[in-house]
């Protein structure tokens, strides 16, 4: 079927997109990479459309179907969207996504390279052709630049060659895709995903989450809408997540599971009570979590899996806890679990666990804490916890809870960094005490995980930030005290000033880290307002290192830079940015292994393309892990640029 043929049947209802379908996810470089296949004749595949009766049918959008059949696209959806949107210049009925990824496509009739729009480069030079334009305008607009370009003497004596080019432009419309049909009154939902998922392999494949969201639109068409409202009010509160951590939640509130299929046979209105329910014991849990432990954006709402239990607690309670010591008591459990990464394994089967766990109301709270300690032993936090742990890692939310929640105060302004103060995270900044490159810089110079140890963070405001800048604590430290007495101790400094000189660094680390341990147990025993789950906090229970190390962080402002810049030329693809210094954990014990310098756990192009990892200057430990627990990885950015290029984009052309 010719291609503009497929774009009318878009227009008159008989070809749409399931219920079931992620929305478009492609960037610029995969559209112009399309349009550069189909304008030199290459192949870009064929169509899969599931042909069914259009009564009952649930799609996307609010196009109105044609009446008897109609074809679902299955496979071709982010191909179909995108020539949709650069021939008709809108977005299709049905989409969902960013529509810059197909806005303002050119050509430039000389060289026959495809660019998105740029002022600087196109205005001075008459070759650039907008593409929407030549497309929409037809045969008219080949007219129109044959006649302008014929006035253009410098480009007279190509305008035969130009011409044909602009012909060929226009000739994509015409271009026959081969149309694959899965037919037959046995064609169900479930049927059809199962196909898609076979034929996707390579491909967007739908995860469990998105076969249960496509059973509920089956019989609740506008479900998929309701969820995405909620979403967007979160995110407008600085909380991003996604449509499977809801679902999850919906589900432990409906079934008290946490494997989706319990979904599967639920009426509609009880699933719609239960995002009611879900969206009002979230909110009430997040409150908790932002007033009492100051965690009060996404960026730091660490153990995000542990909501589910929450939500089911809260919602079992009628949506409210019963008193403050109930309140936190269950933070406290919280906090735990996302700090010894509960979740962060297997995390139908512990969810599973601690789901049943808290169906005995009376003692659910007391239970869940045994259940902890039997996978973790020790519940408490020790010196050597804040030592060899990056940024990203479990407890950088750990040290900015005690920030928000103590006496934690400002040392430029002296002024406590209370969230009822400051607000968002955007207004305070991530402050090495010791300065990397000066940590780099001494002789002998610092490990890795030494220069980036949690014990040499902490939180101030912009601009103090900025006044301090680079200068080492001998230096500043000084003034701070002379200025705000108490400012420094606030934030767990060691006030002996010998600790102060680099060439004490070591000392300082132990002695910070001993200060922090201490203030974040005292944390978690006053949540606990001395019940008897306390006693699970005792030092004589089993033992944890004084200290340990992981393979982890960056090195030097070199390598940091180098990374930034990789995250930067990502954006200008449309792909997204890697995570800095990702924390790798054990799969079943939510231990931490390594510190990937810069990775994107669920690839580059989610759905198409493995976990990466980019890793700078590593030792064969590092590397070894990443590999081990399914991550490619580069060591240079010259090679993982060409796998980009090479592997990502063309796969998922």
């Amino acid at each position: 079927m010719k291609i503009s043929t497929i774009l009318d049947h878009i227009d008159s209802g008989h070809i749409a997109l399931p219920k079931f379908q992620r929305g478009y996810v492609w960037n610029r470089d995969l559209v112009r990479g399309l349009m550069d296949s189909l304008y030199r004749s290459h192949p870009v595949g064929s169509l899969l459309v599931w042909v069914t009766s259009t009564d009952g049918v649930h799609s996307r959008g609010d196009q109105e179907l044609a009446p008897g059949i109609v074809r679902l696209l299955l496979d071709g959806q982010q191909r179909i969207t995108s020539l949709y949107g650069i021939i008709r210049g809108v977005e299709p009925a049905f989409f969902d996504g960013n529509a810059r990824a197909f806005t303002g496509l050119h050509f430039h009739i000389k060289t026959e390279e495809f660019r998105f729009y740029q002022q600087s480069l196109m205005t001075s030079d008459p070759h650039w052709i907008d593409i929407t334009k030549l497309l929409k305008d037809g045969y008219t607009g080949v007219g129109e630049h044959t006649a302008w370009l014929s006035q253009q003497p410098e480009l007279a004596s190509e305008l035969g060659e130009y011409n044909g080019r602009l012909h060929k432009l226009l000739g994509i419309r015409d271009i026959e895709l081969h149309i694959e049909e899965v037919t037959g009154t046995d064609k169900t939902v479930e049927v059809v995903v199962d196909i898609f998922n076979r034929v996707n392999s390579g491909g967007t494949k739908l995860s469990k989450g998105d076969l249960a969201l496509a059973k509920i639109c089956g019989s609740w068409p506008e479900g998929r809408e309701r969820m995405q409202t909620v979403l967007e009010r979160w995110k407008e509160n600085g909380y991003d997540f996604n449509l499977d951590w809801l679902l999850r939640n919906m589900n432990a509130i409906v079934t008290g599971e946490a494997r989706f299929f319990h979904l599967h046979d639920i009426p509609t209105s009880t699933i719609s009570d239960g995002l009611d329910r879900a969206e009002k014991s979230i909110n009430y849990a997040l409150n908790l979590i932002a007033d009492r432990l100051g965690l009060d954006h996404d960026r730091v709402l660490f153990g995000r899996y542990a909501l589910p239990v929450m939500s089911r607690y809260i919602d079992q309670r009628g949506g409210r806890l019963t008193d403050a010591t109930e309140r936190d008591r269950l933070l406290c459990w919280y906090f735990q679990s996302a700090m010894w990464g509960r979740f962060s394994g297997s995390t139908e089967s512990i969810l599973d666990v601690d789901l049943e766990t808290i169906e005995d109301m009376d003692n659910g709270i007391d239970r869940l804490f045994e259940q902890l300690r039997l996978w973790h032993g020790s519940l408490r936090i020790e010196p050597g916890h804040f030592r060899s742990w990056s940024l990203g890692a479990r407890f950088y939310p750990v040290l900015y809870a005690l920030t928000r929640t103590g006496d934690a105060k400002d040392w430029g302004t002296g002024l406590a960094l209370k969230s009822s103060l400051h607000g968002r995270m955007s207004t305070l900044e991530v402050h090495h005490i010791f300065p990397k490159a000066h940590l780099y810089g001494h002789r002998p110079k610092f490990r890795k995980p030494e220069v980036n140890a949690i014990a040499n963070f902490c939180l101030l405001t912009k601009d103090t930030n900025l006044q301090i800048s680079a200068k080492p604590p001998s230096e500043y430290f000084p003034e701070v005290e002379r200025k705000h007495p108490g400012a420094l101790a606030s934030q767990w400094i060691p006030m002996d000033r010998e600790l102060w000189k680099t060439e004490n660094y070591l000392q300082f680390l132990d002695e910070r880290q001993r200060l922090l341990a201490t203030a974040a147990n005292e944390l978690l025993e006053g949540l606990l307002h001395g019940t008897s789950t306390a006693k699970l906090l005792d030092t004589d229970q089993i033992s944890v290192p004084e200290s340990f190390s992981i393979p982890c962080g960056i090195e030097n402002p070199a390598e940091e830079e180098a990374l930034k810049s990789i995250n930067s030329w990502l954006r200008q693809l449309g792909l997204p940015e890697g995570h800095m210094e990702h924390e790798l954990s054990h799969p079943d014990t939510g231990e931490p292994l390594a510190i990937l310098d810069l990775a994107w756990p669920n690839g580059l192009q989610e759905g198409f393309s493995d976990p990466v990892a980019l890793l700078l200057d590593e030792e064969q430990k590092t590397l070894q892990i990443a590999n081990d627990h399914g991550f490619r990885h580069f060591t240079n950015t010259d090679s993982f640029k060409r796998y980009v290029e090479s592997d990502v984009i063309a796969m998922a052309l």
